[in-house]
């Protein structure tokens, strides 16, 4: 592998011209300055070696490598990291599976306000399947991610407050969080709008409505979806 020229001038490699070098499509070149920064401890460095290996960009696609590159950057801290080790320790990807570690993993990452990994809790409790159902819980945790502009568990809240599951029955609730989901594309939000809508009262709605501005307002930008390595469902 060819040296980087910005390595070959002095200059030292930096995260920025990591990423610069991955923004332009320069995979190989990237992975080399990631690996450089993450050997020598950087915890964000080594959630992006983790990404190239997974994605196969730069190298050969390995899940067992890319776990540990990002089981590195989630002991240093690194909340991303801590969603994907957690959600490949529960699916078996590139490891054994491990729903006590997964879990552990994602409720660290979901304390410090990671969404995806609030996102993948709040699933995770609210199938029951590799963990113990719990309604109130996966309510919570969508709304933690959901208070962050996270769209797909605004439309997975706003579901749980029409069907009354881990929370109280709230048609007006459930009109706000669906329509900011359903205002950035999430298609089954807007199903479930047409839904609750039909059952409000014009009171009801006015109140929704005023509830959306005042949420658009405090959200902003905020808006996100998912990111690397998600729990189907």
């Amino acid at each position: 592998m060819s040296i980087p020229s910005d390595t070959l001038l002095g200059a030292q490699p930096t995260l920025a011209i990591a990423e610069a070098r991955y923004k332009n499509g320069d995979y190989p070149q990237a992975l080399h300055l990631f690996r450089h920064l993450a050997e020598s401890g950087d915890s964000t460095a080594q959630m992006w070696v983790g990404a190239c290996l997974a994605g196969g960009q730069g190298a050969p696609a390995s899940l067992s490598q890319a776990f540990e590159w990002y089981l590195q950057a989630a002991r240093g801290g690194h909340s991303q990291a801590q969603t994907n080790v957690g959600a490949m320790l529960l699916m078996g990807q590139g490891c054994e599976v491990d729903v006590a570690a997964g879990l552990g993993w994602l409720e660290r990452a979901a304390a410090t306000d990671d969404c995806g990994a609030q996102f993948n809790l709040a699933t995770l409790y609210s199938k029951g399947e590799q963990t113990e159902q719990d309604p109130a819980k996966a309510a919570y945790w969508y709304r933690r991610a959901a208070e962050q502009g996270h769209y797909p568990s605004q439309a997975r809240l706003g579901y749980l407050y029409l069907q009354g599951q881990g929370v109280t029955k709230d048609r007006v609730e459930a009109f706000a969080w669906l329509s900011l989901a359903a205002q950035h594309g999430v298609g089954t939000a807007l199903v479930q709008l047409e839904r609750v809508i039909e059952l409000m009262s014009a009171e009801e709605k006015q109140r929704g409505t005023a509830l959306v501005e005042q949420r658009r307002k405090r959200l902003g930008d905020a808006g996100s979806s998912p990111r690397l390595q998600p729990i189907p469902g």
